[in-house]
C-alpha cells in the first residue's frame, strides 16, 4: 500500500512538474520588448490547455491553446517606450516575467570584432571603453541578452542565455560594438534599448544561413560555400544559423547590426550575393522584409600580407551588397585598422558610426555623423585622374562633412596606365571643391586610380567630422594574387 501512495505521490509531482509553463531563454526578467508593435510571446506548457497572458500595461488578457507538444504562441500588443511592467502567464499555474521595459531590440551578430568584449580579449584592449564600464549602472534602460555559442546539426527552438542589466559586471563582458551602438541610441532617443548579440568568431556568413539560401544564391560557387573550411563546428555551414539564429527569429526585433566577413576572403567574389541571401532569409523569418540591415566595413589588416589585395576585395563585395539590399548601409573604417591587430581597439568610432546611420535611417533623426563619403566619378586629364564623390558637399561655410585639408600628406592613392602596374601616386584636394586630384610620374597616362585598396595601407583622406573616405578602384582587372 505504502508503494502505491509513494507511485501515486510521484505521479502527482510528475503532473504537477509538467503543467508549469516553460518559456524560451530569451524570454524573461530584465528583458526589452519591441515598442509600440504586435510582439510574439512563446512558449511550452501541458498539450491542448488555453494559456492565458496578462501584461501589466493593459487591461487586455490574451488567450491561447497549446497544441499536442505543448507549444504555444501568442502576439500581444506593446505600449510606447516606458517600463518597468510584468507579464503574467499561466496554464493553472501562474509564471511571472518582472521588470520588462519597453522600447527598441536589435539584433547584434557576426564574428570575432563583434563578439569582442568591452574589457577587449587577452592582450588586446578595447581603447577608451573603462569610463563605459564604470558608468554603465547610469543607464538602467540598457538591457543586454547574449546568446552562447553553440553550433548545431539542426535546428534549435531554445539557447542559452539570460537578460542583464546595464553594470560595470554585465557590460565588461558583453559586445563591445553592440553596447556602444546601444549606449549611443539610448543617450540621443532617450528611450530603453534592448540588445540581442549572437557571435562567433573565426566563422564565414555560409554558417549564419540555411543549406537552402546557399544553394538559393545565384551566381556563387556553390561547392565552395558548402564545402566545410576546417574542423570547427561553428564554421560548419548552417551550423550557427541552426543552433544561434533560429531560436531568436520569434523575438521581435527593430532591425541588425553585422559585423563579419573575414573569414570570406577565400570567397570575396561571392560574399555580396551570400550577404543578400542572408539577410533575406532572417527577413522572411523574422516576417519583416524592411528590417534595417547596418554592417561593419572590414577594418585594415596585414592578413596575408600588407600588399595584398584580398581585403579590400573583400571590402569591395561589401560595399556591392548595398546594392542587393534594400535598407542597408555601411560603416566605413578605413582610419580604424591595425598592422597587428586583426581586431581593431577603436570600437567606439565603430558604435557611433553604427548608432549615426540607425538614428538618420531608421529614427528619422538627427544623427551626429553623415554618411562617409564614397567615390562617384573618375575622369582623366592627361597625366591627371580628377575624382569625385557622394556624401561631400559643395562649397559653403556652413557645410557639413567636407574634405578635411588638415590631414597633411594624401596618402594610399595608386595609379596605373595600360600596362596595369600601379605605383604610389600623389593626390591633393581641389581647394574648396568635391575634387582630389592624382598624378604619379611613372604613369604619364593613367587609366586606373585605386584608393587603400591593400590589405593595410598608410590612407588617412578624412572629412571633418571625422568619417574615412572607402576603399575602391576604378577599374576590375583580376590582380587578387
Amino acid at each position: 500500500m505504502k508503494r502505491i501512495e509513494l507511485l501515486c505521490l510521484t505521479l502527482l509531482t510528475v503532473m504537477n512538474l509538467s503543467a508549469k509553463i516553460k518559456l524560451p531563454s530569451v524570454l524573461g526578467d530584465n528583458m526589452v520588448l519591441q515598442r509600440s508593435a504586435s510582439v510574439n510571446l512563446w512558449g511550452w506548457a501541458t498539450p491542448h490547455r488555453y494559456v492565458k497572458v496578462k501584461p501589466s500595461w493593459g487591461k487586455q488578457t490574451y488567450k491561447v491553446k497549446s497544441g499536442s507538444g505543448g507549444n504555444w504562441i501568442v502576439r500581444i500588443s506593446t505600449p510606447e517606450a516606458g517600463g518597468p511592467y510584468s507579464i503574467e502567464i499561466s496554464d493553472g499555474e501562474p509564471l511571472t516575467i518582472k521588470d520588462i521595459l519597453i522600447g527598441e531590440v536589435w539584433i547584434c551578430s557576426g564574428q570575432s570584432n563583434m563578439e569582442m568584449p568591452m574589457h577587449g580579449f587577452y592582450g588586446q584592449p578595447v581603447e577608451g571603453t573603462l569610463e563605459d564600464i564604470a558608468d554603465a549602472a547610469q543607464y538602467p534602460g540598457i538591457r543586454m541578452f547574449t546568446v552562447s555559442p553553440s553550433p548545431k546539426a539542426d535546428i534549435q527552438e531554445d539557447c542559452m542565455g539570460g537578460w542583464k542589466k546595464s553594470d560595470s559586471g554585465s557590460v565588461r563582458d558583453f559586445s563591445a560594438v553592440a553596447y556602444l551602438f546601444g549606449k549611443n541610441l539610448n543617450k540621443i532617443l532617450g528611450i530603453p534599448i534592448g540588445l540581442i548579440t549572437s557571435n562567433c568568431g573565426g566563422t564565414p556568413i555560409e554558417a549564419w544561413m540555411t543549406v537552402d539560401a546557399i544553394k538559393q544564391t545565384a551566381g556563387i560557387n556553390h561547392e565552395r560555400s558548402l564545402t566545410h573550411i576546417n574542423d570547427w563546428e561553428s564554421t560548419t555551414p548552417s551550423y550557427l544559423y541552426n543552433g544561434m539564429i533560429a531560436p531568436l527569429i520569434q523575438y521581435t526585433s527593430r532591425g541588425f547590426i553585422w559585423y563579419q566577413g573575414e573569414t570570406n576572403q577565400n570567397n570575396s567574389a561571392d560574399y555580396d550575393k551570400l550577404m543578400a541571401s542572408m539577410v533575406k532569409l532572417w527577413r522572411e523569418k523574422w516576417e519583416n522584409m524592411d528590417m534595417p540591415f547596418y554592417y561593419v566595413q572590414l577594418a585594415p589588416f596585414t592578413f596575408d600580407g600588407a600588399n595584398s589585395i584580398r581585403l579590400p576585395l573583400t571590402i569591395e563585395a561589401q560595399y556591392k551588397a548595398l546594392r542587393l539590399i534594400p535598407n542597408s548601409a555601411i560603416a566605413s573604417t578605413t582610419d580604424l585598422g591595425h598592422p597587428t591587430a586583426i581586431h581593431p581597439p577603436r570600437k567606439k568610432e565603430i558604435g557611433l558610426r553604427l548608432a549615426s546611420i540607425a538614428l538618420r535611417n531608421t529614427y528619422k533623426t538627427e544623427a551626429p555623423l553623415a554618411d562617409a563619403p564614397v567615390i562617384d566619378n573618375v575622369r582623366y586629364e592627361g597625366n591627371k585622374a580628377i575624382l569625385t564623390f557622394k556624401n561631400v558637399p559643395g562649397y559653403s561655410p556652413a557645410a557639413v562633412g567636407s574634405f578635411n585639408y588638415y590631414v597633411g600628406e594624401l596618402k594610399g592613392f595608386e595609379l596605373a596606365g595600360q600596362d596595369r602596374k600601379f605605383y604610389r601616386a600623389k593626390a591633393n584636394h581641389v581647394t574648396n571643391q568635391n575634387k582630389i586630384e592624382v598624378t604619379c610620374e611613372q604613369v604619364p597616362n593613367p587609366v586606373s586610380v585605386r584608393y587603400a585598396f591593400r590589405n593595410f595601407s598608410d590612407a588617412n583622406v578624412m572629412t571633418t567630422e571625422g568619417l574615412p573616405l572607402a576603399p575602391f578602384r576604378t577599374d576590375n582587372w583580376d590582380d587578387s594574387f
